[in-house]
């Protein structure tokens, strides 16, 4: 059985709908009704309901209560509204022009699943947006220490055992065509970073940042000890201060139209 993934509030709070959810905010136009899946902390989900503006209506869905609570207490317009629930069960009778999800299917194990269901709640002519991780194509350059790669091994190791696909953006134009969506495209969004740009001193540190968030879950899984995972933390952020040049993290946004 698939375990539960709670994701770091310090990473998801730092992202927007213009820098880290592009094509989606391409998309958008006043007026629009959006359902964001697997919002978190609700970064992304207020650039939504400003995008969409008074006369739109987004609701912002995830299964992790207390990151709702958060997003509840932080964010306030009248036309955003937050929801605790899970996509692959979540029903509605509201219809929305679009449904996204962000960084979100990587950690369902049957993303098929949660895509039927978020093509069920979106209107006829409606998109779905889906924006996700491929991290076997994940890339540093140059190499990172081998603490972080073994560490980063275990990690992928553990997602497989727990059923989540470690090249989900690279598969998701299938799954899209598998439920029968229309006029599917895939737009490579990779998320680079290089020394000497503005946001390279955090955008490079998602991983020290993530190695802290899944401290927990990897030493109780015995994929790694956590002694072993400190010690990588510890490297890596050294080496990502003085030698890291470029950070590619795989990332691809794919929409697909609902049948009219």
């Amino acid at each position: 059985m698939s375990e539960s993934h709670r994701s770091s509030t310090q990473i998801l709070n730092r992202r927007t709908l213009e820098h880290d959810h592009r094509v989606l905010g391409e998309m958008l136009r006043p007026g629009m009704s959006v359902l964001d899946c697997g919002c978190g902390t609700g970064a992304i989900t207020i650039g939504i309901a400003r995008a969409v503006g008074t006369t739109g209506r987004v609701v912002g869905l995830d299964r992790d209560e207390m990151l709702i609570e958060q997003a509840r207490s932080e964010l306030s317009r009248k036309n955003l509204q937050f929801v605790a629930g899970d996509i692959s069960l979540w029903q509605s009778v509201e219809q929305f022009d679009i449904v996204t999800a962000a960084r979100t299917l990587q950690w369902i194990a049957r993303p098929e699943d949660a895509l039927r269901h978020m093509a069920a709640v979106c209107r006829r002519g409606g998109w779905l947006v889906v924006l996700d991780y491929s991290h076997r194509r994940n890339g540093c350059e140059p190499e990172p220490p081998q603490e972080f790669m073994r560490v980063y091994d275990a990690f992928l190791r553990w997602r497989e055992a727990n059923g989540w696909d470690n090249e989900m953006a690279d598969h998701l134009p299938d799954l899209f065509e598998e439920i029968g969506l229309e006029e599917i495209r895939a737009i490579d969004q990779d998320e680079i970073s290089i020394r000497g740009e503005p946001d390279f001193a955090i955008r490079s540190r998602l991983w020290v940042d993530s190695l802290d968030n899944l401290a927990e879950p990897l030493a109780a899984s015995r994929f790694c000890e956590e002694t072993e995972l400190r010690q990588a933390q510890r490297v890596y952020a050294e080496w990502v201060e003085t030698t890291l040049e470029r950070q590619i993290l795989a990332l691809k946004a794919v929409v697909g139209r609902v049948p009219g």
